[in-house]
């Protein structure tokens, strides 16, 4: 694996290098350093409030230190619960209840028993990771463009082109979020060498958002752009970046987008009118959603009925989707994507025992990262970390399904693997 990865960090580092002595990047990066420079400087930015604004926030214990435990998961998936209209059948609450135990139990409890000595834990190159990020960056752009032009416009700007996106085309542009995920973390690296303030650190970080905003909009996805919004507040926030107060008031904006985005975007297709309640955008999807759980974990009981093949069919190349597969098996319908929540494939595939080792398998992923990343405040593991939290708790609603958020996981289950392997030598 050394001589794999070698080789293809060595790939992306000369990709990297040779794009940055272009006229295009020199001149991008100097109008970015200009506006950088006045920014540190200005005095607008007196204006803006410290990290004591809204002090009791600070006093709060539990939002200080704990505040992206993995067991948000376990709390912001009973918020999504109680979002429905209707309530989960008896049997499906039972079901959720061994779901909730078991991540419990795989994130707070099993990871004590497991690195001890974090001194062993694999290090990253710094340049590495950026080039990496940069080359995954560079690939997303590139397949932006390319996407718009297959449907011959933007789709924020005329949302009927958006279900003409081909998702062979669009999976590459989503690559900006992972891409996103490592160049913050190594905007944080720099500033925990202090290579560069605060101040700076907190300019890059705006600027990749406002450049995921910039593309991922006009393709006129949500869920991407939110994933990008969180994993920058994440990694800024255990980085000391981003201040506390800033993570709740950038919640309470991120629900609000969400809200908003959903409220117009169905206004525009006509799904609803002017008079129906913004919010009810939001009820109506976490209510259809439950339907659908509620309707896999009758077909599904204690054993599951597809075992297996929902998961796999995530793989490019399957006759189906896993989200269509999910549309064939509550109501024989294959031109439908369904998202079927965070426990739905679980259920399907292998029905409460699969809930029970899933749910724990994910905690316990979750919960490793979350140790290593506590005990070390090594850039890279904040940033892996904060990429699969982001992931999990979109997947509350969509499901833990695509390919390429499944590789995600993959790696950081490769890691955390090698990590364990070598605290106990």
């Amino acid at each position: 694996m050394s001589i794999i990865y070698s080789t293809f960090t060595s790939i992306t580092n000369k990709i990297s290098d040779e794009f940055h002595r272009s006229f295009l990047f020199t001149t991008i990066y100097s109008i970015l350093e200009f506006l950088e420079d006045n920014w540190v400087n200005s005095y607008f930015k007196r204006l803006y409030p410290g990290e004591n604004f809204l002090n009791f926030l600070n006093n709060n214990s539990i939002l200080k230190n704990h505040l992206f435990n993995p067991l948000i998961v376990i709390f912001l998936f009973s918020i999504f619960l109680l979002l429905s209209i209707n309530s989960p059948s008896h049997s499906l609450a039972i079901t959720l209840l061994i779901g909730f135990v078991a991540f419990f139990i795989g994130s707070a409890i099993l990871p004590k028993y497991f690195l001890n000595n974090n001194e062993k834990i694999v290090q990253f190159k710094r340049d590495d990771i950026y080039s990496i990020g940069f080359c995954l960056l560079l690939v997303s752009i590139v397949f932006f463009f390319i996407s718009i032009a297959s449907v011959g416009g933007i789709p924020l700007l005329r949302p009927s082109i958006r279900y003409l996106l081909k998702p062979a085309l669009t999976m590459p542009v989503f690559l900006i979020i992972p891409a996103t995920c490592m160049i913050a973390s190594v905007y944080l690296k720099d500033f925990q060498d202090k290579n560069i303030t605060r101040s700076q650190a907190r300019f890059r970080f705006v600027v990749l958002l406002v450049i995921d905003c910039a593309f991922l909009l006009l393709l006129g996805y949500r869920t991407p752009l939110l994933a990008a919004f969180l994993i920058i507040i994440i990694i800024g926030f255990y980085g000391n970046i981003v201040s506390l107060w800033e993570v709740v008031i950038g919640a309470a904006i991120g629900v609000g987008a969400i809200i908003g985005i959903g409220y117009f975007r169905s206004l525009g297709e006509l799904t609803i009118t002017s008079s129906t309640s913004p919010i009810y955008t939001l009820q109506s999807r976490a209510d259809f959603t439950l339907h659908v759980l509620n309707l896999l974990d009758f077909i599904a009981g204690n054993f599951g009925v597809t075992h297996g093949h929902l998961l796999a069919s995530a793989i490019p190349g399957s006759d189906l989707g896993p989200r269509m597969m999910v549309g064939k098996l509550i109501a024989w319908r294959t031109e439908v994507t369904v998202t079927p929540t965070l426990i739905g494939q679980m259920v399907a595939d292998f029905g409460k025992v699969g809930v029970a080792f899933g749910m724990c398998l994910l905690g316990f992923i979750l919960g490793i990262g979350f140790k290593i990343m506590k005990t070390t405040q090594n850039y890279f593991y904040i940033g892996i970390y904060s990429l699969i939290l982001t992931y999990t708790i979109l997947g509350i609603e969509t499901g833990i399904l695509d390919i390429q958020v499944l590789l995600y996981f993959a790696i950081a289950i490769f890691i955390y693997l090698i990590c364990i392997v070598k605290s106990r030598n």
